[in-house]
Formats: C-alpha cells, structure tokens, sequence
C-alpha cells in the first residue's frame, strides 16, 4: 500500500492510449475498487482527463457501468466470472489491470479460469501487488501465468509441480504435500 503502483499504472495507461491501448479494465479487492483508481485520477493533473466507470454493485448497475462511455472500468475481483460471460468472442479492453494479483493464486478458482480463457483477446496484462508469494511458491505459477501465458513457468500447473517440486507425502497414487 501506498508505493504508487496506482498512480503509476495510470500514467502507463494514459501514455499508451497515445498509441494502442484505448480501454483499460481494472479488477480489484472491492474497496480498493470503490476508491482507490478515481481517488487517483482525481489527485493528479496528468490524470484528469482519464473517465472512470465504477462496475460495481447489482448487476444492472454493472451492466450501465459497461455501456458507459469511459477510459477505465474497474470491477471488484468477486465480479471477474460475471464480467468475463458478459463478453463471449468479443472483449472491449485493451488492457487489463489485476490490483493485488496475488488474489489470483489459485489455478483452480473460478475468476482465474475466467480471466485466463480471455488472455488471447488482451494486448496488456498488468499485474499489481506487494506480496506476490504469501503462502507457498507453488502459489506463484497462476499468478506469473497470467502475465507471461505460461513462458517461464510452465503452461500447466501441473508441469510447474512436477517440475520444480517433489512429493513428500503420498498414499498411493494421491500426492498430499509438495516441497522444493
């Protein structure tokens, strides 16, 4: 908190629509994107002309959020799914921000699998936070995934576990625990 990765992001975003990028979409924990992004925009005079679209509460309100007219359009991350079905071979943003990516470690949640099967119509991917491993390593391949597509670290998080980790607690075929 409080690095500038917000103020900075915005800046990026507002010299890139200079030449690509056209749409950002920021997704966030919800009081970060109830605040946070227009408080930003609101603060500095480089920013000013950027026009935020709060996605936020019931889902008429998001979809008047979407239909809005706007540069940015920030979301909290628990409407990920819902705002991924909203655009089935179409996606509207250029860019796509995740705030606190590491609220994007597991592999198997439902917002990770949404936003993963967009990755081939987003141009940008930013990826912010300042704990990007809290609990384990293995909670890094989803997170790393998402930015580079499956570059660095495997394209499947199985092949990540088996690659740079080794069961230590099996009973029969079923692995219980892994360790570097």
């Amino acid at each position: 908190m409080g690095l500038g990765k917000t103020v900075s992001t915005l800046t990026a975003f507002s010299e890139l629509q200079l030449l690509d990028t056209k749409k950002m979409l920021v997704i966030a924990p919800k009081q970060v994107a109830k605040d946070t992004w227009v408080d930003e925009v609101d603060k500095w005079n480089h920013l000013n002309h950027l026009k935020v679209s709060l996605v936020l509460g019931t889902p008429k309100e998001r979809n008047d959020a979407l239909n809005t007219e706007a540069d940015i359009y920030v979301t909290n991350k628990e409407n990920t799914k819902w705002l991924c079905d909203q655009y089935k071979k179409e996606w509207p943003f250029d860019m796509v921000v995740i705030d606190e990516l590491s609220t994007f470690k597991s592999p198997k949640s439902q917002r990770f699998k949404s936003i993963k099967k967009k990755l081939p119509l987003i141009n940008r991917f930013i990826g912010l936070t300042g704990t990007p491993s809290p609990n384990s390593l293995q909670d890094l391949w989803a997170q790393v995934y998402l930015i580079d597509r499956g570059e660095r670290l495997e394209s499947s998080f199985s092949r990540y576990r088996e690659r740079y980790f080794k069961p230590t607690h099996q009973v029969s075929e079923h692995i219980f625990k892994w360790e570097l």
